[in-house]
């Protein structure tokens, strides 16, 4: 998850082979009560997630799975905003053993992180 200007606020590893969207109650839990809009990919398209962020006045801004019956709208020119988490990742890949992950236990991937004082990954 990343601020408005595309930095890491907080992160939460999860296996390579779990959905994005079973990750994603553990960030929303700890969003701040400033929070307006989530801008999320086709992933985290559900009906506990958009029912999540409804019941907390939260916009959410979550392209339609493809194969979804009922469409729900959202607004495409907030969704471009979403190059922010994208850029966020990139710097992240900087540290080489954060992209490779060569150590695959979520304890030491914390050690890797920058320590900037605002990214809380949330392990242990």
């Amino acid at each position: 998850m990343c601020d408005d200007q595309g930095r890491p606020v907080r992160l939460h590893l999860t296996a390579g082979q779990v959905s994005d969207f079973k990750g994603a109650d553990v960030l929303l839990a700890d969003m701040s009560d400033e929070t307006e809009e989530v801008i999320g990919d086709r992933g985290y398209d559900s009906n506990k997630i958009r029912q999540s962020l409804a019941d907390r006045n939260i916009t959410a801004c979550i392209p339609p799975k493809k194969n979804r019956k009922s469409k729900p709208p959202y607004n495409w020119h907030l969704y471009k905003k979403r190059h922010l988490i994208e850029n966020m990742f990139a710097k992240l890949k900087d540290w080489r053993r954060v992209a490779t992950r060569y150590d695959r236990c979520a304890h030491r991937q914390e050690c890797e992180l920058p320590d900037n004082g605002l990214c809380d990954t949330g392990f242990g």
